[in-house]
């Protein structure tokens, strides 16, 4: 894969992720059009999503529910088409 790539999220000139995460067609694609700065960023916004959402990703549902989030995080208008998350009570939860 290229060492530098122009980011298909974020439209920089910078070094790709190098490799592929999933063994797919998804895997590829974001392994040579993604840089390393919009992975990380995914990486910390796909545990809010399993957080918030209490996904388990045994069930085939959740895992489709993610790779749609990934997606459209990275390829369709980047995090504005994301699932969201209210982040409003925010700490205010007592268990």
């Amino acid at each position: 894969m290229a060492e530098q790539t122009k980011c298909a999220r974020c439209g920089q000139q910078r070094p790709a992720l190098g490799y592929a995460p999933f063994p797919n067609e998804m895997g590829q694609r974001i392994g040579a059009e993604i840089c390393q700065p919009c992975w990380d960023e995914w990486l910390k916004k796909q545990n809010m999503i399993i957080n918030h959402y209490g996904l388990d990703l045994m069930n085939e549902d959740a895992q489709t529910f993610l790779f749609d989030n990934m997606k459209a995080f990275f390829f369709d208008g980047g995090a504005a088409n994301v699932a969201e998350i209210d982040t409003s009570k925010e700490g205010t939860v007592k268990w």
